[in-house]
């Protein structure tokens, strides 16, 4: 069976390049040493190898069932999700007063890693509920906290976050459910959310929705939205469940990819079940009123991170099996040799076959790299007992956040198209799984915010915000790398400061004029420039990491720099170059011309 991430490289990741066994010496990290995070790291191949992987392609094949309102869903999808239950890892990044064990979210970004490349779908469920609860630990009173979090972690309770509307889409301005506050002091919700991932199910005893309303009397936009935890059922005050709540189900949405994570319709306040008799969902406000975006942002940003990780997890499975049937498929002669009667070669002697391995191992591993680096960031500003340290991690993973989210999304797509071209026409065969991972795979770059989205994110907020402070530091650090291998990687350290001095040279040209619609007309083409620096950034930075070393692992991460370098950052510059191109060609276009 093939392992679906490389246990050798993600130890180099963590303990050569980004040194996790540092964190240990910081609370609230110090109960945590080698050894204890490569037990954690064993325990989740274990779980996703053995008990993930094997129900993988059924949760595919058996969709989740709308009937009379409820959702019917494979017995595999409840066994996948208690075995992530039972291992514990779900909440291993949790404070201990809150039933964790305080592992550093670098490790556990690395140990999850495993579960998202060996079963996806089924990782949604946990994952959701932990962004959750992370975002009312954040910000919810402690009797929300009591009420729903500690039922959460006991594993009785799920969580989901209800954003999207059907007329308003990425446009969270245009969010139209509503809220009305009662004489208790709670809130009554009406109104419906699309794209909610875990809506509605039997997987557990209640399910917790936090929902994006605007208070009646709100101001228009974004600043009228508050953030309310409405729950499948009623909690009563010793914690037993009450009534149902005014939640309905209307619909489940049939996906390409992604299909043993159930994904829903629901309508809050639509009158069939009315606590009290009285119409509209229950919900509590958490934190005040107005500040509902915010709030939620936290578990947005938190899920581009895990989405950036689910990402990268599926693009190295993908390249791993693709890598392994090119060792083993005999095809073909090299295109030089003479002899139409000599032994067939393994297809991955077949340099154009090598040529797609390549690439995809860089995009995938650089897109592990990426996820675990913000990771890394993440414990630092969290941890670091230096206050400006802390500060710049926070900034840096400010800047990086859209990156993470989109990169990995868009390259480890080309992954995994790439590894279906390796395998040929068995490639596009559900005889094999790269199908499957190509079809989950099509999802990241859509959900927690479009590419689009994340362009614009990048261009016009994190670049911007401070006076280019965030910018400056990430260009700061990039020059770091740069000096530091300049004796060694000449070329590699030359071809990155040129790298950054082009995003420098961009970035000012597009805001020149100061006219956001020029600036972000081709947001979308600056943000993969950008991320193709980012990732040719720390590519170098790993390959100082390896120092000496000798042996194939060292030698394909060299390859790979050598390949990001040559084949891949040219490109990307050239693309960068264009996002400052012709000022009003988008803007100036006639839709009825398209």
């Amino acid at each position: 069976m093939t392992d679906l991430l490389s246990a050798e490289d993600l130890r180099f990741l963590l303990f050569d390049w980004l040194h996790v066994e540092r964190l240990c010496e910081r609370a609230p990290y110090t109960e945590h040493d080698r050894q204890s995070i490569g037990l954690v790291l064993e325990l989740a191949r274990g779980v996703a190898m053995d008990q993930l992987l094997p129900c993988y392609a059924e949760l595919d094949r058996t969709e989740p069932v709308f009937d009379a309102g409820r959702v019917i869903l494979p017995e595999a999808t409840g066994a996948a999700v208690r075995a992530i239950g039972e291992s514990g890892l779900t909440w291993a990044s949790l404070p201990a007063a809150h039933g964790g064990s305080d592992l550093p979210l670098t490790v556990f970004t690395a140990a999850t890693a495993w579960l998202q490349a060996a079963n996806v779908s089924a990782v949604a469920y946990p994952f959701l509920t932990l962004g959750n609860a992370n975002l009312l630990l954040a910000h919810g009173t402690p009797e929300q906290v009591r009420t729903y979090v500690v039922p959460m972690v006991q594993g009785r309770f799920t969580g989901t976050m209800c954003l999207s509307e059907t007329e308003a889409g990425s446009s969270l301005a245009d969010i139209a459910t509503t809220a009305r506050r009662q004489d208790d002091g709670r809130y009554r919700l009406t109104g419906s959310k699309m794209w909610i991932s875990g809506g509605e199910h039997d997987l557990a005893e209640n399910i917790v929705h936090l929902v994006l309303a605007r208070v009646d009397g709100a101001p228009p936009g974004v600043k009228g939205l508050s953030l309310f935890v409405v729950p499948r059922h009623l909690v009563d005050p010793d914690g037993t469940l009450g009534e149902r709540n005014d939640v309905e189900l209307v619909g489940l949405n049939h996906k390409m990819g992604y299909r043993g994570t159930v994904n829903t319709v629901l309508a809050f306040g639509a009158g069939h079940t009315t606590p009290g008799g009285r119409p509209g969902a229950v919900g509590e406000l958490v934190g005040q009123q107005g500040a509902g975006l915010a709030a939620m942002f936290h578990m947005m940003n938190e899920a581009r991170i895990g989405v950036g990780s689910g990402a990268a997890a599926l693009g190295c499975a993908g390249y791993r099996h693709a890598l392994t049937y090119a060792r083993q498929r005999v095809q073909g002669r090299l295109p030089w040799a003479k002899d139409p009667l000599g032994d067939p070669v393994p297809l991955v002697e077949h340099p154009d076959v090598r040529r797609m391995l390549l690439r995809a191992k860089a995009y995938a591993e650089g897109s592990l790299a990426l996820v675990l680096y913000a990771a890394r960031l993440d414990d630092d500003a969290r941890s670091e007992p230096d206050g400006r340290a802390r500060d710049e991690a926070g900034l840096l993973l400010d800047v990086l956040t859209p990156v993470v989210k989109s990169w990995p999304s868009t390259y480890g797509l080309v992954a995994n198209d790439l590894a279906i071209q390796v395998m040929g026409g068995y490639g596009y065969c559900r005889d094999y799984p790269v199908e499957q991972l190509y079809r989950d795979q099509r999802l990241n770059p859509i959900h927690e915010g479009t590419h689009g989205i994340q362009a614009l994110d990048l261009l016009g907020r994190k670049l911007t915000m401070a006076g280019g402070a965030g910018l400056r530091l990430l260009l700061a650090r990039m020059a770091a790398t740069a000096a530091r291998a300049r004796e060694r990687h000449t070329e590699h350290a030359a071809a990155l400061e040129g790298a950054a001095g082009v995003v420098a040279e961009v970035t000012a040209r597009l805001w020149a004029g100061r006219d956001p619609a020029v600036a972000l007309q081709t947001a979308g083409i600056y943000l993969d420039g950008f991320g193709h620096v980012v990732l040719a950034w720390l590519w170098l930075d790993q390959l100082l990491a390896l120092g000496d070393r000798a042996d194939a692992f060292a030698e394909g991460k060299r390859a790979a720099v050598r390949y990001f370098y040559a084949y891949e950052l040219p490109v990307a510059l050239a693309a960068l170059d264009t996002a400052a191109g012709p000022e009003r060609l988008l803007l100036d276009l006639d839709p009825a011309a398209l």
